[in-house]
């Protein structure tokens, strides 16, 4: 199993090698209470493009207890990406994690080629409600995740990998990734990112709704924003085929493909 031993705890990765040398690898954060097998599919559609994805650490096979903070986990990433070393990645993030990607753009602009922000805004409201709700009642909480994330036609198979996915993770660290998205907000700052970036995002996410997403685009120097129909919130889980269509082009037409 490919594990990176880092700051007292273990971190595990999932990679795939390309075809060439020539491009930066695509390195993949998965969003909140989830773990790398959210890219499985997406990287199948990605042939000959090499691909990382990590598990956060708290998440999946990695250990450690996870961060309440998103600069936590940007620090964690950068320091996987220094151990795997890469100097410069296409950095791809789902929803807490493309709030990673955004922040690693800010904070290491130089190591960042390029940002695909899927199912993300600039600033993650998190109800405290909810906030709440996951540490008195965790297992009500993630079902109530479960039945707003998704697409009206999403299959069963996807929203059972993502139930597997959200059931697996220790509820501290769920609590502790909405908390570090509810105190997320890049909107001040948008205007720095030096990096082209696509934004994803489906046209039925109720989670991070178009309008917001298309704030967040409009915000940013070099950004195109495809809108995904009949998607929720969970892309990489709905529609991979779309999601790796969509980074394809965007990828061409940044001279990165």
């Amino acid at each position: 199993m490919p594990y990176l031993d880092l700051d007292g705890y273990r971190l595990f990765y999932l990679r795939r090698a390309g075809s060439s040398r020539q491009f930066p690898p695509i390195l993949f954060l998965h969003g909140a209470g989830g773990n790398a097998l959210l890219w499985g599919r997406v990287i199948q559609h990605l042939p000959g493009r090499a691909a990382i994805a990590l598990d956060l650490p708290g998440h999946g096979r990695s250990t450690g207890p996870g961060s309440a903070t998103i600069a936590g986990y940007r620090r964690a990433v950068l320091a996987a990406a220094d151990a795997l070393g890469l100097q410069t990645v296409i950095v791809a993030g789902h929803s807490m994690g493309g709030a990673i990607a955004l922040d690693m753009a800010l904070e290491a602009p130089e190591r960042v080629r390029a940002l695909v922000l899927m199912s993300v805004t600039a600033r993650l409201y998190v109800a405290p409600a909810l906030l709440e709700q996951l540490v008195q009642d965790p297992a009500k909480a993630r079902q109530w995740i479960i039945e707003t994330g998704y697409g009206p036609d999403t299959l069963a198979q996807a929203r059972a990998l993502g139930a597997r996915q959200l059931a697996a993770v220790r509820p501290e660290v769920l609590h502790g990734d909405f908390v570090a998205c509810s105190v997320f907000d890049a909107r001040p700052r948008l205007g720095e990112v030096r990096a082209p970036a696509l934004v994803l995002c489906g046209a039925e996410d109720r989670l991070t709704p178009p309008r917001y997403v298309a704030a967040l685009q409009q915000g940013l120097p070099e950004a195109r924003l495809v809108l995904i129909p009949g998607a929720g919130h969970m892309l990489p889980l709905e529609c991979p085929e779309d999601v790796a269509r969509a980074l394809s082009a965007f990828l061409d037409e940044s001279d990165l493909g």
